[in-house]
């Protein structure tokens, strides 16, 4: 699951590198969802939103202390 914002960021231009990483996170976070919702027998959207919120919360709160340490992304 690593290997997804990886690929991303070794493709996209240095410029837009953050935002082209978190907007294809967070895809394959709702790819995943989905596939577990759907390989559980449950209904998609609950557990797709629940996921990619908890990634992008994830996602957010790791930025946040880097921002807090000094650390440059």
């Amino acid at each position: 699951a690593g290997a997804v914002p990886m690929v991303a960021a070794l493709v996209s231009p240095a410029e837009t590198v953050a935002v082209v990483v978190t907007v294809t996170t967070l895809l394959a976070l709702a790819v995943l969802g989905a596939l577990g919702a759907w390989a559980g027998g449950a209904r998609l959207l609950r557990p797709t939103l629940r996921v990619v919120f908890w990634g992008g919360a994830a996602m957010a709160v790791t930025a946040a202390i880097g921002k807090l340490f000094g650390v440059a992304v």
